[in-house]
């Protein structure tokens, strides 16, 4: 495949850099290294053998760690007295984990977000605003940094309502919005109702969204971009843990590629640990080659996607995940004996114009799954219209279950400016 072998021979090159800096330096890292027979960078023959040779990390290989070893863990290769960032990840399937990071490896992860900008075509005069509320979770703060490193007008809304965001949006003519989709979505709710003789324009030309599969669902970035005319949706994800990751290229809307400069991906078969075939779905597997402050080897991220190719400008064949992230594999769920993921479920209900919100309950009766949803009407649609009915019938179409919809009063369920927490689970009853 053209260009495959270049891009391996780099990533080949920077893991055995890697290697050879992280072991006897990285506690954490030394002896798994030492187990697996790897000395030093040298000992690698290729990706393949790195792969068939070096165990998983997992999330809770980290967990343990930082319990071990409070409050940073031992995933530390140089003194602590050399590191300048603190961040911690969101804990969405565990406790927050703290990550501490030089000022190379900061800079690395900068790198990476300009893969994102320039694939976006954000340019130096463009005015990026950051509608986060930032914390200390690692996108919100790597994303500011790239862009105010890059020259761009960046401007932080921490602490502000959705109001104040649009009307700081205007004044300074944003171009370029970074937030989820959740957000991005909220946000040009409360859009629709300002007078826009008062609040003034906002000429808003690139929706760069992360932190929730949205961006890479069709229904999902068709709302988003109706509620923002003029604006296009450009996807990208990241994790704290690894830093960014991917980013949507022209070439293929709607899917992503991986920064292969910056990260050795494998898409792995659940069951058999083995690489999957384009086409197929799998878990996304990655060693992080430029962090090397705080690196991570073949680490189960836990997401699922599907595994594609694309081919760039210059003729290169690189990994791609079609479809973006099609979910997580530890929020699969079954219910009378079907495979359902959030991500289908959303998919099916964005694809009605007339929601505005909705919620999934999941509950547990006599050991067995059942789901239930809430959805919130667009203003002017009444409770008793067939909107419930017709979303129904979608998803029994779709999954052969019957799902109960119901319809709720006008802002009754609750809006998220970070991730979204629309599935809610409950107890035995």
């Amino acid at each position: 495949m053209p260009g495959r072998a270049e891009i391996e021979a780099q990533q080949l090159e920077r893991l055995r850099t890697l290697i050879s800096e992280i072991q006897g330096s990285n506690d954490f890292y030394t002896s798994r290294l030492k187990d697996a027979g790897i000395g030093s960078g040298n000992d690698i023959a290729s990706l393949a053998d790195f792969a068939q040779r070096m165990p998983f990390t997992t999330k809770m290989d980290l967990v343990w760690d930082r319990e071990e070893f409070p409050p940073y863990g031992s995933n530390l290769t140089y003194p602590l007295e050399t590191y300048a960032r603190y961040c911690q990840s969101s804990g969405t399937t565990s406790v927050p984990l703290p990550w501490l990071d030089t000022r190379e490896s900061w800079a690395a992860m900068l790198d990476c977000w300009d893969r994102v900008y320039e694939a976006a075509d954000v340019s130096p005069s463009d005015v990026v605003f950051f509608a986060f509320s930032f914390g200390p979770f690692l996108g919100f703060w790597s994303a500011f940094d790239a862009a105010t490193r890059r020259g761009n007008l960046a401007i932080p809304s921490g602490g502000l309502g959705s109001q104040a965001r649009l009307q700081m949006m205007a004044t300074n003519r944003a171009t370029v919005l970074c937030c989820t989709p959740t957000y991005a979505l909220r946000l040009g709710e409360v859009l629709a109702e300002q007078d826009a003789s008062e609040l003034g324009e906002i000429p808003l030309r690139k929706i760069i969204v992360a932190g929730e599969p949205g961006g890479s669902i069709p229904e999902v970035r068709q709302r988003i971009e109706a509620l923002w005319p003029g604006a296009r949706v450009f996807d990208h994800h990241g994790m704290t843990e690894v830093g960014p990751v991917t980013y949507e290229t022209p070439q293929k809307p709607l899917s992503l590629s991986v920064i292969e400069e910056a990260y050795f991906a494998e898409i792995l078969d659940r069951e058999t640990e083995q690489e999957v075939q384009p086409g197929q779905r799998g878990e996304l597997v990655l060693t992080t080659l430029t962090r090397t402050a705080c690196p991570l080897l073949r680490y189960r991220t836990g997401d699922l996607v599907q595994k594609s190719w694309v081919e760039s400008e210059d003729g290169r064949h690189h990994l791609c995940l079609e479809g973006g992230i099609l979910g997580r594999v530890d929020e699969m769920v079954v219910i009378r004996g079907v495979n359902i993921y959030p991500t289908a479920i959303e998919k099916i209900i964005r694809g009605f114009p007339e929601v505005a919100e909705f919620q999934v309950t999941q509950t547990t009766r006599q050991s067995m799954a059942e789901l239930e949803i809430a959805v919130e009407p667009q203003e002017g649609i009444a409770l008793d219209s067939d909107l419930g009915s017709r979303i129904g019938k979608a998803l029994h179409n779709a999954f052969a279950l019957r799902i109960p919809v119901k319809l709720v009063a006008p802002e009754s369920l609750p809006r998220f400016e970070f991730k979204s927490k629309r599935w809610v689970k409950v107890g035995e009853q």
